[in-house]
């Protein structure tokens, strides 16, 4: 399953949950603030040394955090196998 690291505050992240709902894309919102610190620091690792959301992962693969552009996000989340 899809999983989307996130904060309820940030803007990109409602609009990517909002996007992944509309399409009927299954995910797992994560919690980035409270999420144990093994998940916090893979997070920081993937987008090169601090925590970035809305950060995708699906089996393994990873899209870095990115502002929310749906154009950009529907051909990673293609790239990613999830489409």
């Amino acid at each position: 399953m899809l999983k989307v690291y996130s904060a309820f505050w940030c803007p990109h992240c409602i609009k990517t949950e909002t996007y992944l709902k509309e399409k009927k894309i299954p995910f797992e919102s994560i919690n980035i603030e409270t999420a144990p610190q093994k998940i916090v620091d893979e997070v920081s690792q993937i987008n090169g040394g601090e925590w970035v959301v809305p950060t995708l992962e699906f089996k393994g693969t990873w899209r870095k955090g990115k502002v929310f552009i749906e154009s950009e996000l529907e051909a990673d989340l293609k790239k990613m196998g999830v489409l």
